[in-house]
């Protein structure tokens, strides 16, 4: 039997969405310890995937892809995790399942040759990296010829951006709010694509200076401060400002929230609502989860928790 835990990540921003120098795309992106997604996975007769989620239909679109003929698998969906709200869960399981199947026939793929097949990471390259290795990551997006058309991946047949820079991120607590509401998907996140981009020049290279010159040097030196700083920042520019805009008030209240209340940076992951805090200490931590919490509980409802992020990648092992 094999047991796949993959990771979940936090999509902090796309970084071009102009074009004009040819390139679309990019992002920074966090891989976080929880959520996580885990299957078993055993050889069978038929493909199946046991377990009451809406991810079972990605894992099995994702087995045909690379089950070799005539073969099946039975896939256990032992943990799961929430679709459309920001953690990337869709390219989580469909690597995780893609894996199983290369696992349990000694396929060789690598994991890029597995995004490709199960198509995904056409837009973002965080998710597949983060399945890789973990980490911060930049990845470097995709040249606009061969993409074509500013579109999420659900929508994209690139493949996986390369990535430019990947670094342990620093053992700072990650507080995580949920609110019960979902985020832009299917054709609803093309639609919004289509409509705000080109996103103007001068906001990409605002964005682009920011991400360079002091958010990758802030991981490097563990400077919480700085890190924060670029966070908050980047909710107010580019395509993040926009995906901002469209959502319930009560993810901007939450992000107000934590940056009044301890986090050194808060944002929203990918178009949410997912909501992240950046803090140092648990203490700071277990208060502005309360803080939060409460928030929620007299709004629209959620949950939240506090989570570390994931250096790793996926865990693939056999029992």
């Amino acid at each position: 039997m094999i047991i796949i835990k993959s990771p979940s990540r936090l999509h902090l921003t796309l970084i071009d969405l102009n074009a004009q120098l040819g390139r679309v795309d990019g992002g920074a992106g966090i891989s976080l310890d929880s959520p996580h997604v885990v299957i078993s996975a055993e050889e069978s007769d038929t493909i199946e995937v046991v377990g009451d989620s809406f991810l079972a239909e990605r894992m099995i679109n994702a087995v045909k892809q690379v089950l070799p003929e005539g073969e099946g698998i039975s896939l256990k969906i032992e943990e799961d995790m929430l679709a459309h709200v920001g953690f990337g869960s869709g390219t989580q399981a469909a690597l995780s399942a893609a894996a199983a199947v290369n696992e349990l026939y000694d396929l060789g793929m690598s994991v890029r040759d597995l995004a490709i097949a199960v198509g995904r990471g056409g837009t973002s390259g965080i998710g597949v990296a983060s399945f890789e290795m973990g980490g911060f990551i930049v990845d470097g997006g995709h040249k606009f010829s061969d993409k074509g058309s500013f579109s999420p991946s659900s929508a994209s047949r690139a493949d996986p951006a390369p990535v430019l820079f990947r670094h342990d991120f620093p053992d700072w607590d990650i507080v995580l709010a949920l609110p019960e509401t979902q985020g832009a998907h299917d054709a609803n996140e093309v639609d919004i694509f289509q409509k705000e981009c080109p996103i103007p020049l001068n906001e990409v290279q605002e964005l682009s200076h920011i991400i360079l010159m002091k958010m990758m040097p802030a991981i490097m030196e563990q400077d919480i401060e700085a890190f924060g700083y670029c966070i908050n920042h980047i909710q107010n520019i580019g395509f993040k400002k926009r995906e901002v805009a469209l959502q319930h008030q009560v993810v901007k209240d939450v992000m107000a929230l934590m940056q009044d209340n301890g986090a050194y940076g808060a944002g929203m992951s990918s178009f949410g609502p997912a909501v992240y805090g950046i803090v140092d200490n648990h203490e700071d931590a277990a208060y502005l989860q309360e803080d939060v919490q409460e928030l929620l509980d007299r709004t629209i409802g959620g949950k939240v928790l506090v989570t570390k992020a994931n250096n790793t990648g996926a865990e693939i092992r056999r029992v």
